[in-house]
This record gives structure tokens, sequence and C-alpha cells, in this order.
């Protein structure tokens, strides 16, 4: 009996996401200069058309590619956490999730945006609805709104910290870090 081998999809059948998860990973990898069809096309083993079936053009994909980091690092996280028993806290839940492993593909990103409008613009549009959602979340525990914006600010500024900091630490010493942060969300009210 023989084996199925595990073949690559033809040009033909790579999805738009296929494209923008290679670009996710290309940027994380590579960096935004990587970023165009020819090394896409190169690092997914097929011609350029397959990327021009998709994208327009480079700029198009690019704005896709941003969309695409929104939807997978901010609004499928929030959907997961809406969906959590009401017994849990979606706030620790997410700060869990954010202090628990390196984040490569923020950096990526951020570091796009230091030379690209577009990409500073969407780091501005996604820091807003992150910072949105944990005052909310805060609000919705009962804190004031002033006291739910300034918890967001300052976790969202110990997340940016974490994320962008090239020093890891060992794992007890992120524990311990991760217990005082939720100890902060938290806190009296």
């Amino acid at each position: 009996m023989r084996t199925p081998s595990k073949r690559r999809p033809r040009a033909d059948q790579f999805s738009a996401t296929d494209w923008l998860d290679q670009g996710l990973k290309t940027l994380t990898e590579s960096g935004f200069t990587a970023l165009k069809a020819e090394p896409l096309a190169k690092a997914m083993g097929v011609s350029r058309g397959s990327f021009y079936w998709h994208f327009a053009d480079v700029a198009a994909f690019r704005t896709a590619l941003l969309i695409h980091w929104r939807e997978i690092t901010t609004e499928q996280i929030i959907a997961n956490l809406e969906q959590l028993p009401k017994n849990k806290s979606p706030i620790d839940e997410l700060l869990r999730r954010a202090f628990g492993r390196r984040l490569p593909l923020e950096i990526a990103v951020r570091s796009w945006a230091i030379v690209d409008p577009a990409a500073l613009a969407a780091v501005h549009a996604i820091d807003k609805r992150r910072l949105s959602y944990m005052e909310d979340q805060f609000a919705a525990q009962g804190c004031p709104r002033a006291t739910a914006r300034a918890r967001a600010q300052v976790l969202y500024w110990a997340f940016l910290g974490f994320s962008l900091s090239d020093k890891p630490l060992p794992k007890a010493r992120q524990d311990e870090i991760l217990d005082e942060l939720i100890g902060i969300a938290n806190a009296p009210k």
C-alpha cells in the first residue's frame, strides 16, 4: 500500500491567505524589505503570476498584509477572549497570552512602521483597538473610566516593552512579573 505524499499545493491552489501567511513569516524572518513578489514567490516555490492572481501589486499586498496582521494578532484574540466562561477574566487571560511567548512579528511590524506611513497608521489603529478593548474590560469589572483607561495604558506599555525587548527573561522571572501584572489588573477599584 502506498503512503500518500505530502505535496505542496499547485500555484493555482494558493489562496490569498496563503500568500498573506507567507508574508507575515517573511516579514518576521527577513523584514519589510523582503515583502516583494519575487522573494515571496520563491519562498512558496511558485511563479510571481500566482502572487498577481490575488494582488494587483505589492502595495495592495502590503495593505492586505497589515489587515491580516490585525485580524490574527488582535481581532481573533479578542473573539477568543469573548468566548471565555463568565468566571474567567478576559484581562487575566489576555495578559497570560501576551506575556507567555516572544512576539517577533510585533517587532517586525513596528520596525516597518518606522519607515512606512501606512504601516504606522496600522500600528496606531491596532494600538487604539487593543487599548479600547482593555479599557472596556476594566470598566465592565467596575473600574471608573479614568482608572480603566490608566490601567489599560500601563499594562499596554508593559506589553510593548516586553514585545520589543531583545533580552528574554528566565521563565521563573517572567512568571513573577506576570503575576505582578495580573495583580495590578485586579487591584481594588
